[in-house]
């Protein structure tokens, strides 16, 4: 299964019944509704929950009729000085990504989101990366944003200008040696995602 985040904190789907205590409730997702499974999360008390059912395919089904999917898709970005290129949105560091429009393939919808929300050029695609999973609220409804990442290399070397209208801060290059410094405020789904690659 994969690993879902709502506000840094963790949603296990599990096939197992997990041992669990107070800060980790489990729900039967058969039996559950969004907003439940939202209130928990949203204690202080609560580290993360549980989603169980004992069919994978059925707990995947569950879980996509709780919270709609909305798909979107974005960049690890490395430039020729091995420099890692990050946005800052919503008081987090954070990669350049965004939703897909309808019909654009998952790609180029990567390379037009990291091209928009950044001003970089001269995009190469490398390979995909693993998709991350989390979960937020839009018009009074939670959803789950999936998210198609890719490494991308380029030669850029012009001015960042952060998308203002999409809420981005800053737009800044980082050497390896200072992202774990980045990591203590970044999302936890972009930690993972980094964890895994680099």
């Amino acid at each position: 299964m994969y690993k879902v985040f709502f506000n840094q904190k963790p949603i296990i789907l599990s096939t197992q019944i997990i041992k669990n205590d107070d800060s980790c409730p489990l729900f039967y997702i058969k039996f559950s509704v969004a907003d439940k499974i939202i209130s928990a999360l949203k204690k202080k008390s609560i580290s993360s929950v549980v989603l169980y059912h004992p069919k994978k395919e059925k707990l995947e089904m569950h879980f996509n009729k709780l919270f709609s999917i909305v798909e979107a898709a974005g960049g690890l970005v490395i430039n020729e000085l091995n420099q890692y290129l990050f946005i800052y949105r919503n008081k987090k560091w954070d990669l350049p990504k965004g939703r897909m429009r309808k019909n654009e393939m998952i790609i180029d919808a990567a390379v037009r989101e990291v091209g928009e929300e950044t001003s970089v050029r001269d995009l190469i695609v490398k390979k995909q990366l693993p998709i991350t999973y989390h979960i937020f609220k839009r018009n009074h409804k939670y959803k789950l944003k999936k998210t198609y990442w890719y490494l991308m290399e380029t030669s850029y070397n012009g001015q960042l200008v952060p998308q203002l209208n999409e809420g981005i801060e800053k737009v800044v290059w980082k050497n390896k040696n200072e992202i774990d410094l980045l990591m203590k405020n970044a999302y936890k789904n972009i930690e993972v995602l980094l964890n895994q690659i680099l």
